[in-house]
């Protein structure tokens, strides 16, 4: 759903352009014609922005990359501007489309090594783009460096150079874009952070590869937008009661750590569930209702309190982790909830961090449980995955989603939701503020209210992280959780 629509929140790795452009080339386009594209491009984009600049100064690599950089040098000087080419070692003898380019460049190529950079300069980067996969060289990083101390300004091609591509890693050093054009799609490393970061101003070019060749050689990963899940938001039936939009059930630890888990309810509420019952010992119960109003309460003591509630099927979808604390009581509860959708969070994922296969064959066949770590959580879960750093975030939680047969919400200012039929939405709404306490266990909550109304557990995971994104927003720099559960809005859906 969403992800066969719009080009825009396209996501293409590294590896599946290069199969894209492969196939283009295929189809009879000329793969000069769209190397002389891109650096047209590149070129009128550096006019746009910088109208005023001494000079362009364009360090090109040896492959196609640096074939771009060529086209836009000659592309500059024809246009009167005034213009240095500096070739990183190689690029002299580069092949295929680059030594086209080369061999129609009318300005002279300088060594790399010989560039000094001065006031006025504008740099554009053409030396390795997105497909870098080693650590730039130390006369690369040295440059790099005195580029940014010289405050020039940076027009990258495809991605900074230093940026991993699949990733969104810093190999080493990199270039501090102020733009960036890159071509038909963006990929992981103009969505994923650092590399987000590094990019400035990012421009996506078409340089008119057919959709229907991307299509064919791109897997499901999109920008988490509205278009990805609207479809399955439900527009307020005036006739529903309560019970039809929904009951969430949200389990808290005791009495002195049960804040976390009121967020959640609160939360659950806040995201339109139709109703919300804290489930906890009869311990916690008055501490519970001196805080809460619209929440019902429920106290369950024992394993056949805790089959009694269950055997009411109302009960839509359930929130276990935040503040729990206890982890073979988590355990046994979700032994129970095996059948019925859930949210585990927290405590409830590291409860299983000695037997993390236990919960996932407790969850094969439809998908119903949503997994929401951070980091050291993930690795409690998937050690061989989390210390892999040569896997993106994206492999990383695409191949957990495929293991646990869950949807794995990994959490971050770049938040990746990952589904185990192959699906990823990579977040991009989260402002710096969200990394504060009690925002998971708002996200929690809102994921749950999701499910609760119906909503499958893709859909309702990315639709959630999206809003709990757009909530920070509202709420401003310096928001607190509280804060951040007033500033929950309607989601947007399809009339």
């Amino acid at each position: 759903m969403g992800f066969e629509t719009s080009m825009a929140t396209w996501i293409v790795t590294p590896e599946d352009m290069g199969k894209v452009d492969a196939a283009a080339a295929a189809s009879g386009l000329s793969s000069f014609g769209l190397m002389r594209a891109a650096g047209y491009a590149v070129a009128a984009a550096a006019l746009r922005h910088y109208p005023d600049a001494i000079r362009f100064v364009c360090l090109c690599g040896p492959g196609n990359n640096g074939g771009d950089g060529l086209v836009a040098a000659e592309a500059l000087a024809d246009s009167g501007a005034s213009v240095a080419v500096f070739l990183l070692q190689g690029a002299s003898r580069s092949s295929g489309d680059a030594a086209t380019a080369f061999a129609h460049l009318s300005v002279a190529g300088q060594a790399i090594a010989d560039y000094v950079p001065s006031t006025g300069d504008v740099v554009i980067d053409g030396l390795f783009g997105a497909g870098l996969s080693r650590a730039v060289s130390a006369e690369v990083a040295d440059l790099m460096k005195a580029v940014t101390s010289a405050g020039l300004p940076v027009v990258a091609i495809d991605l900074p150079s230093g940026i991993d591509g699949r990733s969104g890693n810093v190999l080493g050093a990199c270039f501090q874009a102020s733009h960036t054009v890159t071509f038909m799609t963006r990929k992981p490393g103009h969505i994923l952070l650092p590399g987000r970061s590094a990019c400035g101003a990012l421009e996506v070019v078409d340089i008119g590869i057919p959709r229907r060749i991307l299509q064919a050689h791109r897997r499901a990963i999109a920008e988490n937008t509205p278009a990805l899940w609207a479809d399955a938001v439900k527009a307020l039936d005036p006739s529903a009661h309560k019970y039809r939009r929904g009951h969430l059930v949200v389990f808290s630890g005791p009495a002195n750590s049960s804040g976390a888990a009121r967020m959640s309810a609160t939360a659950g509420l806040s995201s339109g569930a139709g109703l919300v019952t804290m489930v906890a010992s009869s311990e916690a119960m008055p501490t519970l209702a001196a805080h809460l109003t619209a929440v019902m309460l429920k106290p369950v003591d024992s394993e056949a309190m805790l089959h009694d509630l269950l055997d009411d099927e109302r009960l839509n979808a359930f929130v276990l982790g935040p503040g729990f604390g206890d982890a073979e009581r988590a355990r046994m509860i979700v032994a129970g909830l095996c059948e019925r959708s859930l949210v585990l969070d927290a405590d409830g994922i590291t409860a299983f961090r000695e037997d993390p296969q236990a919960l996932f064959a407790a969850f094969q066949g439809p998908v119903r449980l949503v997994l929401t770590p951070h980091d050291g959580e993930f690795a409690r879960l998937f050690p061989d995955l989390g210390s892999d750093e040569t896997l993106s975030k994206i492999d990383r939680a695409t191949e957990a989603a495929r293991r646990s047969n869950a949807v794995i919400v990994l959490k971050g200012s770049d938040t990746g939701i990952a589904a185990p039929d192959g699906r990823v939405a990579i977040n991009a709404n989260a402002p710096p503020w969200l990394a504060t306490a009690g925002s998971g266990d708002v996200l929690a909550g809102m994921i749950g209210a999701h499910m609760a109304q119906g909503m499958p557990a893709f859909e309702a995971a990315a639709s959630a992280v999206w809003r709990h994104g757009a909530a920070g927003q509202t709420a401003g720099e310096g928001m607190t959780a509280e804060d951040l559960l007033r500033a929950i809005r309607p989601l947007p859906h399809r009339p």
